[in-house]
């Protein structure tokens, strides 16, 4: 089956980007700037990624806050409407179906994101409607992200973190959330496809630089964002992944809570650790991690840190490893020395 090709595929194209198959979509994986580039523009400036190919399914109704709340892990009501909330769908046995964010548009209205292979996982567990393709997502980001967005509208740049709102933009609605996953500040807007193109255009213009998914996916490896498919997947947990916080247990119940109530009392066999080397090398998935001549697991995630300018790896590993502690990296037969690190590896100063 031919991957699906995002609805601005074509501007992509034209701004130089070089496209790869990623999620059954075709996404740009870098523009002409580079990798690099483009990752330290978002730390320093700001950056516009297209993450069109994440889902969104619009559950509206009355009936719908119940049936979120009976499924997702999080405790919606910690918030109320106009805010935006992550939260985890698990299986029956407590392992993550997906990661999500609710946008909590109005009293009855949700626009539920799953990752971009996960969409029908979402749709068989909730009633809702599809509406991936009929709108694109421009993911605004930066210490100057708002700042370079408002110049396009003023609206954007008013949408606080973890904040959603939405307003007519030449005529159509838009939907605006305060949410990204880079570690720094900023925007996502949910534009329909027929004013998308010029929001995206219009931003360029305003001097964002179009960032592609390889930037992305360093942006928050530096962050220490779980990636699904990586920290978190259908054979490893929330608590794991150190996210117990999304799990809430002050709420009645939701899909999975016994198998989780099972974990948290005998305690995580694994948990998700930091490791840095001192060289350039980039760490990579898959690696293995020898603390004391005996592994404790593999590397979920590895790359090249372009602030840090060393390499960078999250594990899912024993739990107990204190930062400090030295480790070894062995990489396709090669052993990296490393060191146990502390998470976040950078911390957005915005």
């Amino acid at each position: 089956m031919n991957d699906r090709r995002p609805f601005l595929y074509d501007v992509h194209v034209e701004l130089g980007a070089k496209i790869v198959p990623f999620g059954g979509w075709e996404m740009p994986l870098q523009y002409a700037t580079g990798t690099v580039a483009e990752h330290l523009a978002c730390r320093r400036d700001a950056v516009v990624f297209d993450v069109s190919h994440l889902g969104t399914v619009r559950c509206d109704g009355t009936e719908m806050l119940d049936a979120l709340q009976d499924t997702l892990t999080n405790d919606l009501r910690k918030v109320a409407p106009g805010r935006a909330q992550y939260t985890h769908l698990l299986s029956d046995e407590g392992f993550v179906v997906d990661d999500i964010i609710v946008w909590w548009v109005s009293e009855h209205e949700f626009d539920v994101m799953p990752n971009a292979s996960n969409t029908s996982g979402v749709t068989s567990a909730l009633p809702g409607r599809d509406v991936t393709v009929e709108r694109c997502v421009l993911a605004v980001q930066g210490p100057r992200a708002r700042a370079k967005a408002a110049s396009v509208d003023p609206r954007f740049a008013e949408v606080e973190r973890f904040h959603v709102a939405r307003f007519e933009y030449e005529g159509v609605e838009v939907r605006v959330a305060g949410t990204g996953y880079t570690g720094e500040p900023g925007v996502e807007i949910a534009a329909p496809n027929e004013v998308a193109e010029r929001i995206l255009r219009r931003l360029v213009g305003a001097g964002v630089m179009p960032a592609g998914l390889g930037a992305r996916d360093t942006l928050r490896l530096e962050a220490a964002l779980p990636l699904y498919g990586h920290e978190l997947s259908l054979h490893s947990t929330t608590l794991e992944a150190g996210l117990g916080w999304v799990l809430g247990w002050k709420k009645e119940t939701f899909k999975g809570r016994h198998a989780v109530e099972l974990e948290r009392g005998r305690g995580v066999a694994r948990l998700l650790t930091g490791v840095a080397s001192a060289g350039r090398q980039p760490l990579r998935d898959g690696a293995d991690v020898v603390v004391d001549g005996e592994s404790v697991g593999t590397l979920t995630s590895g790359n090249f840190s372009p602030v840090l300018e060393h390499g960078i790896g999250l594990g899912l590993l024993a739990p107990g490893l204190q930062p400090g502690r030295s480790a070894t990296v062995v990489l396709r037969g090669r052993e990296i020395p490393a060191t146990v690190t502390a998470l976040p590896f950078i911390r957005s100063e915005s």
